[in-house]
C-alpha cells in the first residue's frame, strides 16, 4: 500500500524543492567572505571561520521536503475531487485514480502538515534559540504561510493555481523564501548579492511549473483552470520559458561577476547546457504531453546548478 502514497508524494520533484536550500545554506557557511554590502539586520562575516551547524541545514532540507510533499498530496486533493485530472498526461493521480480516497488524502495532508510544523518548529529553535524571539516568531509565521501556500494551491474555492497565480508563489517560495530563509538562519542578515542565486532558482522552478502547465493547457481549460499558460497562450508561454532560464543565467553571471575569486566558479554555467537543450525542444513541440520528460529534465538541471553552485562558489 505505500505505493501509492510514494507516487503520491511525486518523489521527482524533492530534488527541485531543496535545491533553494543548497544555494542558501553554501552561501551562509562557504562564500562570500567580509562581504561589504550586508543591508540585513547584523553584520555577516568570517564564513570560513565558524563551526558549520549541519543541524540547520538538515532539518532544513527536512522541512522543506515536508512542504513539498504536503504540497504534492493537495495537488492530488485539490484536483482529483475538482476532476481535473481526470484525463491528465503524464503520471497518474491517486485520487482521481480512486486508488487513494479524498478523505484518506486529507488525512494525509492533515499529518504531514503536523510533521512539517514540528520540523520547522525545530530548525527555527537550533537556529535561534530564546536569544532573538523576533525571529523566531518571523519564522514560524513564514512556516504556517507555507503550509497555508502549500495547500490552497488547488484546494479551496479560492486556490491560487486556477487563477494563474501559481507561478508567483512558486518563484517566492521555491527561490527567495528558500534560498534567502535558509542563509538567514544561519547568518541573521541578508545580502543585496544573495538576491541574485535567489532569483536564478526561483526563476528555474517557474520554468518547471510553466513546463508542466504547458503540458497540461488543453486539460485544464477544459476544467476551468487558468494557469497563466491558459491565459496567455502556448506560443506566449514558450516566449515566458525562454526568458525564465535566460533571467535565470544572467542573475547567475551577475552574481559571479560581482562576487568573482575563481575561475571554477565559471563551472556552475555547465548547468545551463541542458537547459538550453530544453529551450530548443519546447521552442519545436507541438504536441503538449512529449514535454512531460523535459520537466525531469529542468527539475534535475535546477539541483545539478545548486550543488555546483555549492561546490564551486
Amino acid at each position: 500500500m505505500i505505493k501509492p502514497w510514494l507516487s503520491a508524494a511525486r518523489l521527482r520533484t524533492l530534488p527541485l524543492s531543496i535545491s533553494g536550500i543548497i544555494v542558501g545554506c553554501a552561501l551562509a557557511n562557504f562564500s562570500i567572505n567580509n562581504h561589504p554590502k550586508n543591508f540585513g539586520l547584523t553584520e555577516c562575516f568570517g564564513c570560513f571561520h565558524q563551526e558549520v551547524n549541519y543541524l540547520i541545514f538538515i532539518l532544513s532540507i527536512l522541512t522543506t521536503i515536508g512542504f513539498q510533499v504536503l504540497s504534492n498530496f493537495a495537488n492530488d486533493y485539490g484536483d482529483g475531487i475538482r476532476g481535473t485530472d481526470d484525463d491528465r498526461e503524464g503520471e497518474q493521480r491517486m485520487v482521481a485514480s480512486g486508488i487513494i480516497s479524498p478523505k484518506q488524502m486529507k488525512n494525509a495532508m492533515i499529518i504531514t502538515a503536523i510533521i512539517t510544523l514540528i520540523l520547522a518548529l525545530l530548525v527555527i529553535y537550533v537556529a535561534f534559540g530564546s536569544e532573538n524571539f523576533s525571529y523566531s516568531i518571523l519564522f514560524f509565521f513564514l512556516g504556517i504561510t507555507s503550509i497555508i501556500a502549500a495547500v490552497k494551491y488547488t484546494v479551496g474555492k479560492s486556490a491560487y493555481g486556477y487563477s494563474g497565480l501559481g507561478d508567483v508563489f512558486v518563484f517566492l517560495f521555491f527561490g527567495w523564501l528558500s534560498v534567502l530563509g535558509s542563509y538567514f538562519l544561519y547568518k541573521k542578515g541578508l545580502y543585496f548579492d544573495i538576491f541574485l542565486p535567489a532569483t536564478a532558482i526561483g526563476l528555474l522552478s517557474a520554468a518547471v511549473l510553466n513546463l508542466n502547465n504547458m503540458r497540461d493547457r488543453i486539460k485544464d481549460k477544459k476544467h476551468g483552470k487558468n494557469t497563466l499558460v491558459v491565459k496567455i497562450g502556448s506560443q506566449n508561454a514558450k516566449l515566458y520559458h525562454y526568458g525564465l532560464i535566460i533571467g535565470a543565467l544572467i542573475c547567475t553571471i551577475f552574481f559571479i561577476q560581482m562576487n568573482y575569486h575563481s575561475p571554477t566558479q565559471l563551472i556552475v554555467l555547465i548547468a545551463f547546457i541542458p537547459l538550453v537543450m530544453n529551450m530548443v525542444v519546447v521552442g519545436k513541440n507541438i504536441i503538449h504531453k512529449e514535454l512531460d520528460p523535459e520537466l525531469k529534465k529542468v527539475a534535475l538541471s535546477t539541483f545539478l546548478y545548486a550543488i555546483l553552485f555549492a561546490i564551486f562558489n
